[in-house]
């Protein structure tokens, strides 16, 4: 999926502690024939290089990740958008693109036409998709690194570790303790370009944590303007508020994945009405003259640790 993994148990591996990183890998493997980007041979972009009109059968992997994503969608009012990737490709963002530009407003009106979850139709018995598009194209970039977690967890779990740390591509899942015998400890990153600092620690015990935010991957424009990754569907455009960065914990990282992406997509002030009222914990990073602030839901504060604690 253009990223790296990492597990950390705490335990004994047994006598032949490869037979695990090779169960994992091979999870991994099975995950990303499914929904990569990346490879023209995965079931998804298979998926997206059909202009079948009909129903496509999909394995139940993914279809139980385009479900959800469905779901966080519609409870986001399509600020999660799994379709978004002709805007995203357009924007010079995309898994191919290396080059950066601000496109003409035609060409954005006319990626927008192949851009909407609703166009999406998906059916469980048996497991199938449609698209009432038919150059519909579905990117799960931003909610299936966190399933891939979960399902590495399950696989953990079904050995019998109950002490872990997984990480895939920035999303975790933290269960137990460390070495030491305490939870394990995530540190939240101050939204700034160039550096890494800590802004906020938290403390991971059987959660899930994801994190989204613009002040990694944007570009300057000739003209000065800074244009972040986050397209918003409705617009076809970066945002352009002030929120920096969101993060989110939870019990599965696949939804803790998606939702921190609608929270990046709707901004501090629609990001934190919908986070209340779906009852997600999140944490928001906004910019502010001189610096930044922060404002957490109530949910959220169990989690929040200080680093001498």
């Amino acid at each position: 999926m253009g990223t790296t993994w990492s597990v950390k148990v705490v335990g004994a591996l047994g006598p032949d502690g490869s037979a695990l990183g090779q169960r994992i890998q091979e999870t991994l493997d099975e995950l990303e024939s499914r929904m990569s980007t990346y490879r023209d041979d995965s079931e998804l972009s298979i998926l997206n290089h059909s202009d079948e009109s009909g129903w496509i059968p999909v394995t139940r992997e993914l279809y139980e990740v385009l479900v959800s994503a469905w779901e966080i969608s519609e409870a986001s009012d399509g600020a999660f958008d799994a379709t978004v990737g002709p805007l995203v490709d357009l924007w010079g963002f995309g898994p191919s693109e290396d080059t950066h530009r601000v496109p003409p407003d035609e060409a954005i009106a006319a990626a927008r036409k192949r851009v909407g979850f609703t166009r999406l139709r998906i059916r469980g018995d048996p497991p199938a998709v449609r698209k009432d598009v038919p150059d519909l194209s579905v990117d799960l970039s931003a909610i299936a690194k966190g399933y891939a977690v979960d399902r590495i967890a399950a696989v953990l779990d079904s050995e019998g570790f109950s002490d872990y740390l997984v990480e895939i591509g920035g999303e975790l899942r933290g269960k137990g303790t460390n070495r030491a015998g305490v939870p394990w400890r995530i540190a939240i990153e101050k939204p700034n370009p160039g550096a890494r600092e800590v802004y906020a620690i938290i403390d991971l015990n059987n959660v899930s944590v994801a994190t989204s935010g613009g002040y990694r991957n944007f570009f300057e424009a000739d003209d000065g303007q800074v244009y972040s990754h986050t397209i918003d569907p409705d617009t076809g455009r970066p945002v352009t508020h002030d929120l920096a960065s969101v993060t989110v914990v939870g019990a599965s990282a696949m939804c803790a994945d998606a939702n921190a992406t609608a929270l990046m997509v709707l901004g501090p002030d629609l990001g934190y009405d919908y986070a209340m009222r779906e009852g997600v914990a999140a944490f928001f990073v906004i910019r502010q003259d001189g610096g930044y602030r922060d404002l957490a839901t109530p949910a959220f504060a169990p989690y929040l640790a200080t680093p001498d604690t």
